[in-house]
């Protein structure tokens, strides 16, 4: 009999890992994430496969944020050397954001390294090195959706659009065990209905085993048009205050979404005059590669903004600065006033938004604005929870800058979204919820039973169960 194990994402959003065993393809992984929250080096340490990556025989990857491939690299390190299986416009997006989490936890890893030698405590090896990421893109196969793709002569999967992200894929398996043919789908991170520049989650109908998401299980996110008043007004009263604006973004598809937005309100005449710097390196390149994969994305929305090869997204708002260099991110704390800067990480835990954290969170006339998730344990959770003290690089700031959250930006199916995807299934399948937290799964469970006679399971870190 085939047996699944949650070794990530189990009651938790962070680090999504399943493994599945059976006689009919091996031993498959779906997702190879990384746990997001803390120090990377700390959690690289403490962070066990509790499998031999040598004995797995492929991975087939939902999409490329971290939380979900931040650990490919590091399984190819351990003796990993199959396939991992995606969509081709995931492999670009893999090719940054592999390249520039490798090059963090280097650097990392060099500091601390410093500090234990200084200490006389041992050194740390590196768990990979950014040839293991080359190697892991080297191993990548890119596929297109609803391409069915032969796994064994028993076993075959498809991708299909989750409207997540960019290149973001519900993954659906087919196999034949002791004569019997079993269906188990995987939806990966769902996208809602109506998203900017996405298109709408693929339904799919026929399953034996539904592994679905639950990020956000127990409420509703805001339409489009009230998001975009909502940002309207925050900016507003910022630019009265005399303030700027920080927002930690996601480099894959928040940023994107940003921009959209913020261009449809320049178009609208309703951006005031703010000066709106991109301060992350990885979302330029990430950019351009929604540039080259258009055709994935939402007609209505591209049309809208007349996109083509030949006009880059950002040419919708003139008064877009690109940050690139370090001297092109320190110069933005001149600007005394009325600069929007967006720059990663999506939830505060590296990256160049903790650098603007320190020159403008202490500022009461300054905003600072979450369009995104903040998972437990990280620094924009503790923000969203109400902190009013922090800490940065080692020293204390107070945090007197406004904290608002637009819930409407969210990249996931809110939970109306994730009731009618699973509704469409017939006859109703076995249904396991994963990616959430338990107050989100344990909400979503309730409504499931009370609208559908659903029952599902919410399986804990490390669960195994035959299917």
């Amino acid at each position: 009999m085939a047996t699944i194990s949650f070794l990530g994402a189990a009651q938790e959003v962070t680090g999504s890992c399943h493994l599945l065993e059976s006689d009919s393809f091996g031993r498959i992984l779906l997702d190879c994430g990384m746990h997001q929250g803390g120090d990377i080096i700390e959690r690289l340490e403490s962070d066990d496969f509790h499998f031999n990556p040598q004995t797995i025989n492929a991975v087939i990857l939902s999409h490329a944020h971290l939380d979900h491939s931040g650990l490919l690299p590091r399984l190819v390190h351990q003796g990993f050397d199959g396939p991992i299986f995606c969509t081709k416009a995931t492999v670009d997006l893999l090719r940054i954001m592999l390249k520039d989490s490798a090059g963090l936890y280097e650097r990392d890893l060099e500091r601390e390294n410093l500090r234990r030698k200084r200490q006389g405590k041992k050194l740390l090896k590196p768990q990979y090195r950014l040839q293991d990421v080359e190697q892991a893109i080297h191993q990548c196969e890119g596929l297109d959706y609803l391409q069915s793709r032969q796994l064994t002569q028993d076993a075959a999967f498809t991708l299909h659009d989750a409207g997540h992200i960019l290149g973001s894929a519900i993954v659906e398996l087919n196999f034949k065990e002791r004569g019997r043919d079993k269906c188990l789908v995987f939806s990966g991170d769902l996208g809602k209905r109506n998203a900017v520049l996405m298109n709408d989650p693929s339904y799919l109908k026929h399953a034996d085993m539904v592994l679905m998401e639950s990020t956000y299980g127990d409420r509703e996110h805001r339409n489009e048009t009230d998001t975009l008043a909502q940002l309207q007004d925050i900016l507003a009263e910022t630019w009265q205050r005399g303030g700027n604006v920080m927002i930690p973004s996601f480099a894959v598809g928040r940023t994107q979404e940003l921009l959209f937005y913020l261009g449809c309100l320049h178009q609208q005449g309703k951006l005031d005059n703010w000066q709106i710097f991109l301060d992350s390196p990885m979302a330029i390149e990430v950019t351009r590669v929604y540039e080259k994969w258009v055709a994935l994305l939402s007609e209505e929305d591209t049309a809208h903004l007349q996109l083509d090869h030949r006009k880059p997204l950002e040419d919708f708002l003139p008064n877009l600065f690109m940050a690139v260099t370090p001297e092109d991110s320190m110069a933005i704390n001149k600007v005394a006033r009325g600069a929007i800067v967006i720059a990663g990480s999506g939830m505060c835990n590296g990256g160049r938004i903790r650098h603007h954290f320190k020159q403008r969170i202490w500022n009461k006339n300054n905003t600072l604005i979450f369009v995104g998730f903040q998972a437990r344990g990280t620094l924009g959770r503790i923000l969203v929870d109400g902190a009013k003290h922090i800490k940065l690089f080692g020293e204390p700031y107070l945090v007197k800058a406004r904290i608002e959250t637009l819930g409407g930006f969210s990249a996931h199916a809110g939970q109306s979204g994730l009731v009618k995807w699973i509704g469409q299934f017939k006859p109703q399948p076995k249904v396991i919820l994963v990616h959430g937290e338990p107050q989100a799964q344990q909400a979503l469970a309730q409504r499931l039973w009370q609208e559908q006679t659903l029952a599902v399971e919410m399986p804990s870190q490390h669960q195994s169960m035959v299917f």
